[in-house]
C-alpha cells in the first residue's frame, strides 16, 4: 500500500438509535400507561427495546403500536465533579434483578428552549438540585435519558429507568421528587409507563 492509497475504513458496533415499540409483543408486559400532564400514549398490552444503527421511516399510524426513538446523548447540564459522582454509583442496564422498569418521555416547553444554557443549568441543578438530590437512589435504580427533540418525535426525552420490585416504592419517591422541581413546571407533556420484564418459562 502506497501512501496516497486509502485505509481501511474503521467500523463502529455500538447501535446508535434506541427504539421503544409499543405493540401486542415484546420483552416487558405494560402493567400501566397514564398521561402526568398533556396527551396520553394509547394502552398497548406489550413493549419492546431494541438498539441499532439507524431508524426506518415514520410508522403509518396505527391503532396497534406506537413507536419512540431516541438516541443516548452525554450529561449536558453536570459537571465533572457531579459526573464522577454518578459515575462511581450508578448502575448499568440490563441487571437480572431490575425486572420492573418505566418509560417516562417527557416534551418541555418553548420557554425552556428559549432559555440559555446557563440558564437551563442553573434551573436544572442549583435551583432542583436534580443530580444531588438523585444520588441517594443510586445504584438502586439504573437509568438512561434519551434525546429526541431533533429527531422530529413527539417528545424532547425518553427516559429509561429500571429497578427491581423491592425498590418500586424508592423508584416513587423518586418520581414525586423530580415532579416537585422548578425544572418540571416546564414540561407541558409527560406520559408514565410502567412494565415488568416478561420471564421465559423453561
Amino acid at each position: 500500500m502506497t501512501g496516497l492509497e486509502p485505509g481501511p475504513v474503521p467500523r463502529f458496533h455500538v447501535a446508535m438509535f434506541r427504539t421503544f415499540r409499543g405493540g401486542q409483543s415484546g420483552g416487558w408486559r405494560v402493567t400501566s400507561i397514564s398521561p402526568v400532564t398533556g396527551e396520553p400514549l394509547p394502552f398497548m398490552p406489550a413493549l419492546s427495546v431494541t438498539d441499532s444503527d439507524a431508524i426506518a421511516l415514520p410508522l403509518v399510524p396505527s391503532r396497534n403500536a406506537w413507536r419512540l426513538v431516541g438516541v443516548p446523548s452525554s450529561l449536558r447540564y453536570t459537571e465533572r465533579p457531579e459526573k464522577q459522582q454518578l459515575v462511581a454509583v450508578q448502575a448499568e442496564l440490563g441487571r437480572l434483578e431490575a425486572t420492573c422498569a418505566a418509560l417516562i418521555p417527557i416534551r418541555k416547553s418553548q420557554a425552556w428552549w428559549e432559555l440559555t444554557q446557563e440558564e437551563r443549568r442553573r434551573i436544572f441543578e442549583d435551583k432542583s438540585h436534580h443530580i444531588a438530590s438523585s444520588l441517594r437512589f443510586l445504584p438502586a435504580i439504573a437509568r438512561q435519558l434519551y434525546h429526541c427533540r431533533d429527531l422530529g418525535e413527539p417528545f424532547d426525552f425518553l427516559t429509561w429507568f429500571e429497578f427491581a420490585p423491592a425498590h418500586a416504592s424508592l423508584f416513587e419517591e423518586l418520581v414525586a421528587m423530580l415532579r416537585r422541581t422548578e425544572e418540571w413546571t416546564y414540561v407541558e407533556r409527560e406520559v408514565d409507563v410502567r412494565v415488568v420484564r416478561e420471564m421465559l418459562s423453561a
